[in-house]
């Protein structure tokens, strides 16, 4: 596939861009198909510590997974789970489900049996591509699991898909209530691929090498890096990290001649606080928050470039960047609108206004979700008008979009984003816990971190390593509170609400005591 950017400036590429979406189409072409066609020996994806996979080999571990599939049953709209880290088998069984006209469903290696079970009993998934490891997370449910290709592949052919025909059902933190299932149809690779060339300035040059420490079971690591990547004909690494080393990441930049990267805030952090040196990298990019001046200038100064900061969630994603080759970036502005996504800051009542709003983007976009999964009414609430609201607050410096705050919620860890309301299900489900909230905490690591404040039924007894040994057990490792604190009641509403703003504002008073610094956000 060729990049859809024009050539020339920022606002020449906006006037001139055109979507180019054909009436037919298939992710598993896109990625694939087509490539394996037109050069089967071209490399595809570079496997740390066991070397390259070209598109022919692809194609072919693609098919066998497919071959897999169709000897289980599955067929055109059944949801596929894919319970799998970094690797070409990740790459592949997605691959398997879109060319079939399946529905791929990523999941994460993190999570425990509370969070599978959610994702696995709302998207009916009736089978999971997996490995041993997997095997025994999936212990507890009945379904298929396929860890033993077939040698012979299928021989079937793609299935005639369309844009609007779903391909990917992507669930959600869990921000208010059970997370939701994000349904893409398969545009919603092209509706990325522009986010993805203007924040690596132009991706697809001569040489160029994509990787991210993100993990590919959420839409970051898949559609943000791996996806792209394949689709362009740039080769990407696959290289699995439990914990983010900075050792480990120089590394694998280094073995593999890396040249392009998106960097999740935190692991920018940790490179900066150990003063990380990694040479060669061409083009550097970032999501999730703004980074600010002083992560800037000494990105400028560790890189020898400027990182590009982009913006979007797992309902519509990459809808603004920053492009050092294109314009200058400004400190706590996200960026600028990807030519092809109309951004707008809009009032309660879905008209544009001047100052502070509700950042939303305009119905068309390519990388919008077809709904939530199931979820009409909220699907409905996502909307304002033409505009589905983001959730996050904003306002316009110019054409740059600066990020104020976000308006629910949702807990940005480590990279992660994480919905409260998951964790105080978990937390309330224990004998000791008459009621709970979850919070961010400042960090200055971690951007936040998981804070519980909890309060014990009478006469119940619960230490908070116990609390804490709950929550693993049955959610993501990253979900665990790493801190929590008893109280005698909550703030509440009148109809028994916890109100989180208030413990949100304890949570950041503690931590401004605890380290005499200035808020790292300002509530919203």
């Amino acid at each position: 596939m060729n990049p859809l950017l024009p050539e020339g400036t920022y606002e020449e590429m906006r006037a001139r861009f055109d979507w180019r979406i054909p009436p037919r189409l298939n992710m598993a072409a896109q990625v694939c198909d087509d490539w394996a066609a037109l050069a089967p020996d071209r490399v595809a994806i570079l496997e740390h510590g066991r070397g390259p996979v070209t598109y022919g080999e692809l194609a072919l571990l693609s098919r066998r997974v497919q071959a897999a599939l169709e000897a289980r049953g599955a067929g055109r709209g059944d949801r596929v789970g894919v319970l799998l880290s970094q690797s070409p088998l990740c790459a592949a069984a997605h691959i398997a489900a879109w060319r079939m006209g399946a529905i791929s469903v990523p999941l994460f290696k993190l999570f425990r049996e509370d969070a599978l079970r959610s994702r696995l009993g709302d998207s009916g998934a009736r089978v999971v591509v997996t490995d041993e490891e997997g095997v025994g997370m999936l212990a507890p449910f009945d379904l298929e699991v396929i860890t033993d290709l077939p040698v012979e592949p299928s021989e079937s052919a793609i299935a005639d898909t369309g844009p609007e025909d779903p391909a990917i059902l992507i669930y959600t933190s869990g921000t208010t209530g059970k997370p939701k299932g994000a349904l893409h149809g398969h545009r919603v690779l092209m509706g990325h691929l522009p986010g993805v060339e203007m924040s690596h300035d132009r991706l697809g040059q001569p040489g160029d090498v994509l990787w991210t420490p993100a993990d590919w079971a959420w839409i970051g690591g898949l559609f943000d890096v791996a996806m792209p990547g394949l689709a362009l004909g740039v080769p990407v690494v696959a290289a699995r990290m439990a914990k983010f080393e900075v050792s480990e990441c120089a590394n694998i930049c280094v073995e593999h001649s890396v040249k392009n990267v998106f960097f999740p805030p935190t692991a920018l952090r940790i490179l900066k606080a150990s003063d990380a040196r990694i040479p060669g990298l061409r083009s550097v990019a970032s999501g999730g928050e703004p980074l600010g001046a002083e992560m800037l200038a000494w990105g400028r100064d560790a890189f020898g470039l400027t990182i590009n900061e982009f913006y979007g969630q797992t309902e519509c994603n990459m809808v603004a960047s920053s492009a050092g080759t294109l314009f200058d970036p400004r400190p706590g502005c996200i960026g600028k609108p990807v030519p092809g996504h109309e951004i707008a800051v809009i009032d309660p009542e879905g008209l544009p206004t001047g100052g502070e709003g509700d950042v939303a983007v305009r119905r068309g976009s390519a990388s919008m979700m077809l709904e939530y999964w199931k979820n009409p009414q909220a699907t409905a609430e996502k909307f304002r008008g033409d505009w589905l609201l983001t959730g996050d607050r904003g306002t316009w410096e110019g054409d740059y979009l600066r990020f104020l705050g976000r308006e629910d919620d949702v807990i940005s860890s480590a990279g992660y984003r994480i919905g409260p309301a998951e964790i105080e299900d978990c937390l309330i489900t224990h004998p000791a816990v008459l009621t709970v909230g979850v919070v961010g905490k400042p960090d200055p690591l971690r951007t936040e971190i998981v804070k519980a404040y909890v309060v014990l039924k009478d006469g119940a007894e619960a230490d908070a390593d116990a609390l804490k040994s709950w929550v693993k057990e049955r959610l993501a490792t990253y979900s665990c509170p790493r801190e929590i604190s008893f109280l005698e009641a909550l703030p509440m509403t009148v109809t028994g609400k916890v109100i989180r703003k208030q413990l949100k504002a304890r949570a950041t008073a503690e931590a401004e005591q605890e380290t005499g610094r200035p808020k790292v956000q300002e509530d919203t």
